[in-house]
């Protein structure tokens, strides 16, 4: 990642946001997932009562949310639940975000749900290039937002005919974890996202881009999701801005679900160009595998009851492939809509036979099953290496300047009872762009 930890400016609550962007070398993004009307329960005894029922309580929390993200006046604003089935609703949006000097890209979730995704853009931080729709026609209706866009001339300190100075953004929300069978499913949802910013970039034939994967992941630091973009040089932004590592997972949160947990599921990744990473394949081959092993300690096994479970009545020394089908039905991993398909499973099992023979001894099995996931990046194909660095040279990078989330108590793992809001906290964080020399490349 860009610039030093010392450079990051001095945290003083949502005001430091608002001051620090008015240094012409940085912008700011926020996400926030503002609670669709339709979703937002008046009487937790009735559940049928909602908040879309009363156009009073709905306008007033939703101008004060607006009040809010114009006071804030980030470059970027990426929301979620935002209710695109209410007319009245959005032009409320269109026309105070778009006097604000905003332009806005909204898409409605599939089958008709009501809500959908905004993101607002400020016309003196960007151009737009490109704006796409990713619709995932999965179990949850989701979507996604892809903008490609040019920083502005604002940014002249870095403008030269060999810097690139464009940025994709990605703005989505993530399937709720009803039960553990959804996990793959919300892993498909992000390896989805990945794999079409990948195709994107390579269609466009576009160098490697800075990207901003922004949204309500509905899913912790201790999960597959966090673990994948990890696995593919994505930093969390406010972890990198406090100094927090996995240890410090407890030490904010930014949702209250409806069952009354509280949990950190709200991000800003960033993805530099000179961050290395696997082969997007490769990690989502070793995200299966990291799903298997859950699946696997959720059940209570040991490494070597793992390996017998999967071994099943077989006889020899190792796992068949049909009996290796018939553990993964066991686990619930497969025979249902949303359970590995035919492909997933041969490249499951592919990663793991790795000479070939049919048969996955004990070896095998722990280090490509039982060992095989850290969920860390920072690794590189060597053959591409050379061909990357010469081809990223000429692109910019961003360093974290600050992260903020609002209400501040959250930044302390607490939920306050009278935030009503929304049942999400607001994250804004500040980046600054940063050259990106072959020197920093090669490291």
């Amino acid at each position: 990642m860009g610039g030093k930890n010392n450079d990051r400016v001095s945290r003083i609550g949502s005001y430091a946001i608002a001051s620090s962007i008015t240094d012409a070398t940085c912008f700011s993004c926020t996400t926030f997932n503002i609670l669709a009307p339709i979703y937002k329960r008046l009487d937790q005894e009735d559940p049928k009562c909602r908040e879309s029922d009363v156009k009073e309580i709905w306008l007033k929390r939703n101008k004060r949310i607006l009040d809010w993200l114009l006071c804030e006046r980030s470059s970027i604003i990426c929301l979620q639940e935002f209710w695109v089935g209410n007319e009245e609703l959005v032009s409320i949006y269109d026309k105070r975000l778009g006097d604000a000097g905003y332009e806005i890209f909204k898409l409605a979730r599939t089958n008709n749900r009501g809500d959908g995704l905004l993101i607002a853009v400020h016309k003196d931080y960007f151009r737009v290039i490109n704006h796409k729709e990713l619709l995932f026609n999965d179990v949850g209706d989701r979507v996604a937002q892809l903008l490609h866009v040019e920083l502005i001339p604002r940014f002249s300190q870095l403008r030269s005919n060999c810097i690139r100075q464009e940025i994709l953004i990605v703005n989505t929300h993530l399937l709720f974890p009803h039960d553990s069978s959804l996990c793959l499913e919300r892993l498909r949802q992000i390896y989805k996202i990945l794999e079409y910013v990948e195709s994107y970039q390579k269609d466009k034939n576009l160098n490697p881009l800075p990207i901003l994967l922004c949204g309500d992941l509905n899913g912790s630091k201790s999960g597959h999701i966090y673990k994948f973009l990890r696995s593919q040089g994505f930093v969390s932004s406010y972890d990198a801005a406090h100094l927090y590592t996995d240890a410090d997972a407890h030490k904010w949160v930014s949702h209250r679900n409806h069952r009354g947990n509280i949990c950190g599921v709200d991000f800003i990744w960033l993805l530099n160009p000179n961050r290395y990473r696997k082969i997007l394949r490769a990690s989502w081959g070793e995200a299966l595998s990291g799903l298997l092993k859950y699946q696997l300690k959720r059940a209570l096994f040991t490494e070597d009851s793992a390996f017998a479970f999967l071994k099943g009545n077989g006889q020899g020394h190792g796992i068949s492939y049909y009996a290796f089908c018939e553990a993964l039905q066991q686990l619930n991993l497969i025979g249902h809509c949303y359970g590995l398909n035919k492909e997933e499973i041969h490249e499951l099992w592919v990663q793991a036979d790795t000479d070939g023979n049919g048969v996955l001894d004990y070896d095998e099995f722990k280090q490509r099953i039982w060992n095989a996931y850290s969920g860390q990046g920072e690794k590189v194909n060597e053959g591409d290496r050379g061909e990357s660095i010469l081809a990223m040279e000429q692109t910019i990078g961003f360093s974290i300047k600050n992260a903020v989330l609002f209400p501040t108590e959250v930044e302390k793992g607490l939920w306050p009872e009278d935030y009503s809001l929304s049942d999400h906290a607001r994250l804004t964080v500040v980046f600054s762009p940063v050259r990106m020399p072959r020197s920093q490349l090669a490291n």
